[in-house]
């Protein structure tokens, strides 16, 4: 959701880092990184020598203007280049005549390959006319002529720059990150016909399951941008909205003092936040929530796809995903691809990707990427006569974490990829093969045979992360998870001792069998890499930090019990009664090395990432009073005819 910022400019004092997205600092910087941070500025300076700058109010066929900027190389009146495209909501300053932005290309390959750049503020949006909307709706039908919405502003902007822009060779390509990304995607709505490649990047798609919730539970650090983004402009504006003033570095402290989330309109907002507004009028996933997904209408798209997103993006994971398979379903024979590394939200533009947290990677996975994936995807199809590069590009170019090897397939998941169940087993097992009843006296011997309880209090939530930060820390998703096993609110489970490779590759479902003396409760799933003792340090780790022993966060997600059924239409639990609880935990690709363990563990409070359950049950959550917040006892069956259980891809 954040807007794109380029760490290495960050790190020299360029760009400032949203609070909500830290960039982790390491003790010792690498090769790469050096170097990178020496292209930046490298760059920065032959934008300035090697392009020119004009500024544009574009008209929309509603006579809105859009404010649109345009860099094109100095020699573009005897070469014609194509155009890169970039819609954003984030500003596309610095505005006025000499002022540069020290980035203007996707990656330095593409800088120096002569390309025209052009920015554009989207409608409502700092110096662009209208009206701002969060995540317009499509339409599907125009009923007049100048009916509006993100394709069609697309499309009205491509004709301007190929009519007044400066003399192009006809061909249009769009990239973004984030919410420029979800812009990217309906761009390919307008199916302007010289808009010939397309790149969503970490794409915001649908917001019941990217940013604002997970699964309809509520990611609480997103107050911290909505407090800035989401306040009111009423007219064109160069300045940037002011961020959330916490007074604290410590997130948890913080929201746990706010309470409930009926203080944040109260204590924060004073309703001045539409989208805050929105949020509480529409707990559920109904027309407002369905409206606002572009998925059902990417269809019809003639424009070659390279969707990108990252395994630790902590925001839009499900953007990136989602978007490759609705695009694929609904347009066979589409030029269409994925590329999935192990970045964070947007570090495939903005870090070298050799490190993620307390987790190596190895190589510079991002410069690869940019390189031998970007570049050439788009020189293909903007200025190759035929695109016969782009045949060698793969359907699928996904990192596998665990081995740190780059591989290909011709589908995800991949097609090779065989279905297994993974079972929890009492005594804190995991195993492939289900639960038996055993013998009478080893029944009376084991007391939770049947099932694990914990209790669970919104009075002392569980936290996300062991790190003190105002907000959501980009690296949680590589977490050291030792602390939260050793909670008794969390139940831990493992298998033996790894003794061959396993590999899984996919979305993982999960079916938990579970009980609560409550009428609600959150379920959070948290996928674990246990290294064994004897693993060595990482010495670009911050001192204290122990490889031996670490518990790698490598995928969770969390769901919001109520929607277990539909997400249109909540219920509660009925207390005591065993519930099953069927949710899908975002997809990954990681292999689990001879020598480790994979361990589950499952947990009802993720705070402060996630808004606490009240675990009574009340028709809006985001109009909980605090005495409705109450402690209830869950427990989570692994027996044979409640069987918990996790159904992954295993290659």
């Amino acid at each position: 959701m954040k807007p794109s910022i380029f760490l290495a400019a960050a790190l020299l004092g360029l760009a400032a880092a949203p609070a909500r997205a830290q960039a982790p600092t390491y003790p010792l910087r690498s090769d790469a990184e050096k170097a990178m941070l020496a292209t930046v500025l490298a760059d920065t300076l032959y934008i300035q020598q090697h392009f020119t700058k004009t500024e544009y109010q574009v008209p929309m066929r509603d006579g809105v203007k859009l404010y649109t900027i345009v860099y094109a190389p100095r020699d573009a009146d005897k070469v014609r280049y194509p155009v890169m495209l970039k819609r954003t909501p984030y500003s596309i300053g610095p505005y006025g005549p000499g002022k540069y932005l020290r980035r203007i290309s996707p990656s330095t390959a593409m800088l120096h390959e002569g390309y025209i750049f052009a920015f554009q503020d989207v409608r409502g949006a700092f110096m662009s006319e209208g009206t701002f909307e969060d995540v317009r709706p499509a339409l599907e039908k125009h009923a007049t002529k100048t009916d509006i919405d993100e394709g069609t502003d697309t499309f009205d902007t491509i004709e301007f720059l190929l009519r007044h822009g400066p003399k192009t060779n006809g061909r249009v390509g769009q990239w973004g990150i984030s919410y420029p990304g979800f812009y990217t995607t309906a761009g390919l709505l307008s199916r302007h016909p010289a808009l010939k490649a397309a790149s969503p990047q970490a794409p915001v798609t649908d917001w019941f399951w990217d940013d604002d919730h997970h699964n309809g539970a509520y990611f609480l650090t997103g107050v911290s941008f909505w407090a800035g983004f989401g306040q009111p402009r009423p007219q064109p504006t160069a300045a940037y909205p002011s961020e959330l003033k916490m007074g604290t570095p410590d997130g948890y402290d913080f929201y746990y003092r706010l309470g409930s989330l009926k203080n944040v309109d109260a204590q924060l907002f004073h309703g001045q936040v539409k989208h805050w507004n929105d949020l509480v009028q529409h707990p559920n996933y109904d027309a407002f929530w369905q409206a606002r997904n572009p998925r059902p209408h990417l269809h019809d798209i003639k424009t070659a796809v390279l969707t990108v997103g990252g395994f630790n993006d902590a925001e839009d994971l499900f953007g990136a995903l989602h978007t490759y398979q609705a695009i694929e379903q609904q347009n066979p024979g589409l030029s269409n691809r994925l590329v999935m590394g192990p970045w964070v939200h947007g570090g495939w533009a903005g870090t070298t990707g050799e490190q993620v947290g307390n987790v190596a990677y190895g190589a510079a996975t991002s410069l690869w990427y940019q390189e031998n994936v970007e570049a050439p995807f788009f020189k293909a199809y903007l200025k190759d006569d035929k695109p016969t590069a782009a045949a060698k590009l793969a359907e699928a170019t996904v990192f596998e974490s665990g081995t740190n090897t780059w591989r290909t397939f011709d589908a995800w998941p991949p097609k090779a990829a065989q279905t297994k169940t993974l079972y929890f087993r009492q005594a804190g097992g995991l195993s492939f093969s289900p639960p038996t009843e055993g013998t009478t006296e080893r029944r009376r011997a084991e007391v939770n045979f049947e099932f694990d309880q914990f209790l669970s209090d919104p009075a002392h939530p569980v936290p996300y992360t062991e790190a003190t930060a105002p907000a959501m820390t980009r690296e949680y998703m590589t977490d050291d998870q030792r602390f939260a096993s050793r909670r008794p609110d969390v139940l831990t489970y493992q298998t033996d001792v790894l003794t061959v490779p396993l590999t899984l590759a996919g979305p993982i479902q999960a079916l938990l069998q579970v009980a609560t003396t409550g009428s609600d409760a959150d379920w959070v799933v948290k996928i674990i890499d246990v290294y064994p003792d004897n693993t060595p340090d990482n010495p670009r780790n911050q001192p204290g930090v122990h490889l031996g022993g670490y518990q790698q966060l490598v995928r969770s997600e969390v769901m919001r019990g109520r929607f277990r059924n539909s997400f249109s239409k909540p219920e509660p639990f009925t207390p005591g009664q065993v519930t099953p609880v069927p949710f899908v935990v975002q997809d990954l690709l990681h292999t689990f090395q001879p020598g480790h363990r994979l361990m589950v563990q499952v947990q009802s409070t993720w705070f402060p990432l996630v808004d606490r359950n009240p675990q009574k049950y009340v028709d809006n959550i985001f109009e909980a009073n605090e005495t409705d917040f109450q402690a209830a006892t869950h427990r989570l069956y692994h027996s044979p005819a409640h069987a918990s259980q996790l159904t992954m891809k295993v290659l």
